[in-house]
């Protein structure tokens, strides 16, 4: 099974605690978004578990639980999220200096394989244009190249429970961007990839990608895996099935593009309410939920593979 830890909220930068109980104690329980009194019960063993893919803006909580993984036998990688927008549109998050710095640090302990850059979304308006972009990726690149291998770059959906905040990027304006950041990410040795995007930018050396890939779990894990695309997400996504063990409405970093945090009062009480202890992200169960076990057997094929 694939963890995803997780699209729905931030778990490394809130939640870094809870999370290690849960592998700890071997599983964790999640509501359905549409009916909390169902829950999902989910092996977390690491006979079960075939890697985790984290998701984060800001991992410095848990820099120091990274070895608590390695010796548990768990295979992870890291997806950070950095982007170069001020407080008005990222007000949670502390000064890009810092998490730059933050991402080296990660990087040093899992390697740049381990260490996927998003710069996602790319939001252009009046005061962040095509060419204010181009110039911030080139700074942030030669700030991160020697700490990862690949860039996703995802442009802003509008989706309905952003109330029309932002608008979607023109064709002039995607392929404008992919020129000049193709370019960039040439020099400085960052490949560079699209997420759920239906566009074709391969003109410009970017291919689609996948954040939940087989490739790069394959890679990481250094044996073939078993694994189809998830139905669950948008068509133009291509990821492989994973199981997301986040809750919407937990993240307090209050960006103001984020589909999973409709109620930002709801998400920084949830947060400052939170029980490192609790089987589950939020709360306990009340006892007449119907839990159902999760299947998810591990798809790892007995072979090894070198790569």
């Amino acid at each position: 099974m694939i963890i995803s830890a997780s699209r729905r909220t931030d778990i490394p930068a809130f939640y870094s605690e809870w999370f290690i109980n849960r592998l700890k104690d071997g599983y964790v329980l999640i509501p359905n978004p549409r009916n909390p009194k169902r829950l999902g019960r989910i092996d977390l063993s690491p006979e079960n578990v075939d890697c985790i893919a984290f998701w984060t803006k800001n991992p410095a909580a848990m820099l120091d639980k990274l070895g608590d993984l390695d010796s548990m036998g768990y295979s992870y990688y890291m997806q950070f999220t950095l982007t170069p927008y001020g407080k008005a549109i990222e007000p949670g998050l502390p000064p890009k200096a810092e998490l730059l710095r933050t991402f080296a640090q990660m990087s040093g302990h899992i390697g740049a394989i381990r260490s996927v850059w998003r710069y996602d979304p790319v939001i252009v308006d009046d005061r962040h244009g095509v060419k204010w972009h181009i110039e911030r990726f080139s700074e942030m690149c030669a700030n991160l190249c020697d700490y990862t291998e690949r860039c996703i770059l995802s442009f802003v959906d509008p989706y309905h429970s952003l109330n029309g905040r932002y608008r979607p990027l023109s064709q002039g304006e995607m392929t404008g961007i992919a020129a000049g950041f193709s370019e960039i990410a040439k020099r400085c040795g960052i490949a560079l990839y699209t997420c759920a995007e239906e566009i074709d930018l391969s003109q410009y050396g970017i291919g689609h990608s996948v954040c939940v890939g087989q490739s790069l779990i394959e890679k990481i894990i250094g044996r073939r895996i078993s694994a189809k695309k998830d139905a669950n997400q948008r068509a133009a996504c291509c990821c492989i099935e994973s199981a997301d063990i986040g809750v919407y409405d937990t993240c307090p970093h209050g960006c103001t593009y984020c589909y999973a945090t409709a109620n930002p009062k709801a998400a920084l009480r949830r947060a400052a309410e939170h029980d490192p202890r609790t089987p589950m992200l939020t709360g306990y169960p009340n006892g007449d939920e119907i839990i159902t076990e999760c299947p998810g057997a591990a798809r790892k094929i007995v072979q090894y593979s070198l790569f």
